[in-house]
């Protein structure tokens, strides 16, 4: 089992070093061939004076299959209070965003629709804005452009389109003329093009207050048959919340056949103090606040076992182990915020530390927790088969739920692959932490059934007690951890969101520490105590009276060094005194 967590490990820490160098919070997403109707780009809590930049660098479509004013395709930006689902956003509503023209809640929204046939972007504004947006305005096409598209095209103004015209009756019928014919066409409508941009002005980016402008046109470029645009905006002092990016494509969102898009966009989200979301910049000082408790907990946990150096298990150790690695792992998570927050992406040496303390850290506790549960080093030292199967299936899924976890943090919200590691990660986590309670349920049966059979009733149910109680402490930090506090941060307004990994924090603080209480190694621990009855102590004095085990001692563990050796001593006197009075009399 350990070549096999060695190797898991092993194989962690290469997928780590694969994944390191992703982006975090300076985002580029490149997808081709989708066909999704919506991708969520990213959410953000936006601080007054926030800014928010969207370039979108490429844009493919099926021009010719589909008409985008029926169903357009374009943009949605739309902000809330709270982390919950927003209802015109939901990818549950039966009507595309895009085409709404008024608002259906209380929260505020802002559509790009792009309009492939005049080059335009139209922004329309819905509910109250707070917005500077800050973008390069639709041009108006010259006088004189504008009458040379309306007048027939003569040789002088298109030598090239007027010679394969003279031979298109002769030449009809050929398909290879024709390829040639579609090729000269496109070659002079580019062209044409290229003489717009030439004798079109170069428009300026300008500044449009949202709240004074619910409708603008926006430029619309295409290079290469892609077309791209981008936009700035600076949130408001009344416009700060949590904003959610989409791309919509509604032609997808009816049954039939899907469209395939290919598109390439940059978003960047920046607030006052740094790249960090409003619900992020807390998180920083609070995990190297949490890894100072977590650490010094260690340390007294350590003075503990030194203290009681005659009564510690090898459980004991292991648990040290973790609370050492659980602060280890909050200091880098820490490291690997701050420096998200100055400059946009993690550093790819500090990102690997984090997720290899964060993968020994998952493993570490599941198995603790479950030797815990079994009763191992307690009370045996041999594993059941049935308990080594539990480990057997909780270690390698403990791989697979941190490997998710380091793909969730290197991807891109918008990639299709998001969502699913992300339903991994929660059903995996939810199977690990269901495991690691049949070796708990087991050890109440195995009690419950050794109380009623032999005569150390009194001492099985201590145990019985201790380990229901145990019972009840997993349990309550599992619905707390996984149930109560996601609720939490979904009801939270979004600048407090923070308190969702307070919360889970403390908890697993005061678990750790109900836990190290419960199992201390200490000679008032029930739990380490060996039963003492009167057949035990009769015994004891038949065997020593007889000689058979003279100079052995009868080994407590819930004694401390010292009063083990003075019982040993004792006995060994008591012995010689009663040799030497046998030897006097003959």
């Amino acid at each position: 089992m350990a070549v096999a967590h060695r190797g898991c490990v092993l194989a962690g820490y290469l997928l780590l070093l694969l994944l390191a160098g992703c982006k975090a919070r300076i985002h580029s997403l490149t997808l081709k061939n989708e066909t999704r109707f919506a991708v969520d780009l990213n959410t953000f809590g936006f601080y007054a004076n926030g800014t928010l930049d969207v370039n979108l660098v490429s844009l493919r479509l099926q021009e010719q299959l589909v008409n985008y004013s029926n169903y357009p395709v374009g943009f949605s930006l739309s902000r809330s209070r709270v982390n919950g689902v927003l209802s015109y956003t939901a990818e549950e509503t039966e009507t595309c965003p895009l085409t709404l023209t008024k608002l259906t809640s209380t929260e505020p929204l802002i559509l790009f629709l792009i309009d492939i046939k005049t080059l335009s972007v139209n922004v329309r504004a819905i509910g109250e804005q707070d917005n500077l947006l800050r973008a390069k305005p639709k041009a108006e096409a010259p006088k004189g452009l504008r009458k040379t598209r309306q007048e027939p095209a003569n040789a002088a103004n298109t030598p090239d389109v007027s010679k394969p015209s003279t031979n298109r009756d002769e030449k009809a019928d050929d398909p290879d003329n024709k390829l040639n014919k579609d090729e000269k066409d496109d070659k002079s409508v580019e062209s044409n093009k290229d003489i717009q941009k030439e004798e079109k002005p170069e428009v300026e980016e300008t500044e449009f207050q949202l709240g004074k402008n619910k409708q603008l046109t926006l430029a619309l470029d295409k290079v290469n048959g892609s077309y791209n645009f981008s936009f700035h905006m600076v949130v408001g002092l009344l416009a700060e919340g949590l904003y959610s990016l989409k791309f919509h494509y509604c032609q997808n969102r009816v049954p039939g056949v899907k469209f395939p898009y290919s598109f390439s966009v940059e978003v960047t989200e920046v607030n006052p103090d740094g790249y960090l979301s409003a619900a992020e910049i807390p998180l920083s000082r609070l995990y190297i606040c949490m890894a100072g408790v977590f650490f010094t907990a260690a340390l007294v946990w350590v003075y503990t076992l030194m203290k009681h150096r005659y009564s510690v298990f090898k459980i004991h150790w292991l648990m040290a182990a973790l609370a050492f690695t659980k602060a280890t792992s909050l200091v880098f998570h820490s490291i690997n915020y701050h420096f998200i927050n100055t400059k946009g992406h993690p550093i790819e040496g500090w990102a690997v530390m984090y997720y290899i303390t964060h993968l020994l850290k998952g493993a570490l506790l599941f198995i603790t927790l479950a030797l815990i549960g079994t009763g191992w080093a307690f009370v045996k030292y041999i594993l059941s088969d049935k308990e080594k199967k539990i480990f057997m299936i909780v270690i390698p899924l403990q791989v697979l739920a941190n490997v998710a976890f380091i793909i969730i943090e290197s991807t891109e919200e918008g990639s299709s692959e998001y969502y699913l590691w992300k339903e991994i990660l929660f059903l995996v986590d939810l199977i690990c932490c269901g495991a690691i309670l049949f070796p708990v349920v087991w050890s109440i049966r195995h009690l419950q059934e050794a109380s009623s059979t032999d005569g150390k009733a009194a001492m099985n149910l201590e145990k019985l007690k201790l380990f229901r109680h145990y019972y009840v402490m997993i349990v309550c930090y599992i619905y707390f951890t996984r149930i109560i506090a996601i609720l939490l941060k979904v009801t939270m307004p979004f600048q407090w969101q923070w308190c969702y990994e307070f919360l889970v924090e403390v908890s697993t603080l005061i678990f750790f520490v109900l836990t190290g209480y419960k199992f201390r190694p200490a000679s008032n621990n029930p739990y380490l105590q060996l039963p003492q009855d009167e057949e035990d102590v009769e015994m004891d004095e038949v065997m020593t009276e007889s000689g058979a085990l003279e100079g052995i001692s009868k080994v407590k563990k819930t004694c401390n060094g010292r009063e083990r050796q003075k019982e040993s001593t004792l006995r060994r006197g008591g012995v010689n005194m009663r040799n030497e009075g046998k030897t006097t009399e003959m």
